[in-house]
C-alpha cells in the first residue's frame, strides 16, 4: 500500500453515499483532517466543507466515465452502492457492472490510487440461503453461486496484480445506523413498527418465526463499521485481506425485544408470525396522520419502511453470527453493545422527529 503515513492527504470517493454505510462513512472521514471527501451516488447531494457530491448512474457506462474519469486526485475508493432486484440470481449483473464501472473510470486517470475498499456481507457465507456454519471465518469455502459479493472480490483480486493498489473487503452483519430511504435498515423497520403499534393502542409482537425469536445474532453499528473500513484501508497489514466486522457481542431476540418494546413505552406480548411487508402495506394513511398529529418531520412513509428487509431478518430461525476475531488480530479492537445501539439510534430518530 503506498500510504505515506496518517498525515498524508487523501481523497476518498464513497461510492453509495446515500445509504447508512456511505452517510456513515463520510461522517467519520469529516472528522479526519487529511480527508478529502467525494459521494457518489444517484441522487447526488448538498456539497459543505471537505465534501462535495456527485450524482451518477453507475449502471451507465458512459456517465461513470464522464463524472469520475476526471477524478484524478482520488487515493481511496470505498465502493458501498447497492442495487436490490427480486432475485439473487437477477443482483449478480447490476451489483458487478457498477463495480466494474468505477474502477474502469478511475483507476485510469486517479495516479495516486492506493487503495479500493469494498462492502460485502454475510451473503458471502450462505447466511442469506439458511442455515450456515458458524461462527463464520473469512478462510470458509465459498458457496455455489450465484453471489454477487464474491464475484466482486474475484474481480478485483484478478485486477489488483501489478497495480499500485491494493483492496480490502469488509464483511458485516446486519448493518444499524441513521439513514432514511434506504431499503436495509433494521432500526428503522423496528422503530416505525413499534410507533404504529402503539399509535394502534398495541403491545409489541416479535413479527417473525417462531425459532428466530430464539436464535443468536449479532449486529454491526454503521459508525464502527466506519471506523474499521477506513482502518482497513489504510493500514498496510490489511492488504488484500477480508475482515468480519461485528460489534463484538452477540445476542437473542426474546431477551432484547421486550427492552425495545419498553423503550417505547410498550409491553411485549408473544411472538406472533406474520408479514410486515403485508400487514403494513395499508399503513400509509395511519403514518401521514401521525406526522400531522406528533409533529414529525415530513418523511414520505416508503422512506422510513423497509419491511421486506425486516421480513429477512426476522426469518432467521437459525444462528448468525461470525467469527470477528481477524480484525482483532490485525489490530481493530473497537467494539459497540447491541442494546445500546439500538437505543441511541431511537432517541436520535426521536430527536430529528423521525419518530413520536
Amino acid at each position: 500500500m503506498n500510504n505515506k503515513g496518517a498525515a498524508a492527504h487523501k481523497t476518498a470517493l464513497v461510492i453509495g453515499a446515500g445509504g447508512v454505510i456511505g452517510r456513515n462513512l463520510i461522517e467519520y472521514l469529516e472528522l479526519l483532517p487529511e480527508w478529502e471527501i467525494i459521494g457518489v451516488s444517484r441522487r447526488g447531494g448538498d456539497s459543505s466543507g471537505r465534501t462535495r457530491y456527485v450524482s451518477v448512474d453507475l449502471l451507465n457506462e458512459g456517465d461513470t466515465r464522464e463524472k469520475l474519469g476526471k477524478l484524478s486526485e482520488v487515493t481511496h475508493i470505498f465502493y458501498a452502492a447497492y442495487q436490490d432486484r427480486p432475485t439473487w440470481a437477477e443482483l449478480v449483473a447490476p451489483n458487478l457492472a457498477m463495480l466494474v464501472n468505477v474502477v474502469n473510470a478511475v483507476e485510469p486517470n486517479a495516479s495516486n490510487l492506493q487503495h479500493i475498499s469494498l462492502m460485502q456481507g454475510y451473503k458471502v457465507y450462505g447466511a442469506h440461503l439458511g442455515p450456515f456454519k458458524t461462527p463464520a471465518r473469512e478462510t470458509d469455502a465459498y458457496h455455489m453461486p450465484p453471489e454477487f459479493n464474491i464475484d466482486q472480490q474475484q474481480f478485483l483480486e484478478r485486477r489488483q496484480p501489478g497495480s499500485s493498489w491494493t483492496w480490502s473487503a469488509l464483511r458485516p452483519s446486519v448493518v444499524s445506523g441513521f439513514a432514511l430511504g434506504n431499503p436495509m435498515n433494521l432500526a428503522m423497520v423496528i422503530a416505525v413498527y413499534a410507533s404504529i403499534s402503539k399509535e394502534l393502542g398495541l403491545p409489541l409482537r416479535f413479527p417473525g418465526k417462531p425459532g428466530a425469536y430464539n436464535s443468536l445474532l449479532e449486529m454491526t453499528d454503521a459508525a464502527l463499521l466506519a471506523k474499521a473500513t477506513v482502518w482497513a484501508a489504510t493500514d498496510e497489514r490489511c492488504a488484500n485481506q477480508a475482515f468480519n466486522i461485528t460489534n463484538g457481542d452477540l445476542f437473542r431476540w426474546n431477551e432484547l425485544w421486550p427492552k425495545i418494546a419498553a423503550s417505547f413505552g410498550l409491553e411485549a406480548a408473544p411472538p406472533l408470525q406474520m408479514s410486515l411487508e403485508e400487514v403494513m402495506a395499508d399503513k400509509e394513511e395511519l403514518w401521514s396522520s401521525m406526522v400531522e398529529k406528533h409533529g414529525l418531520a415530513n418523511n414520505a412513509y416508503k422512506d422510513v419502511s423497509s419491511w421486506r428487509f425486516g421480513d429477512f431478518v426476522f426469518s432467521w430461525d437459525y444462528d448468525f453470527f461470525a467469527d470477528g476475531s481477524k480484525a482483532r488480530r490485525f489490530g481493530f479492537h473497537e467494539f459497540v453493545d447491541t442494546e445500546a445501539m439500538f437505543m441511541d439510534i431511537f432517541k436520535e430518530l426521536r430527536q430529528r422527529k423521525v419518530i413520536p
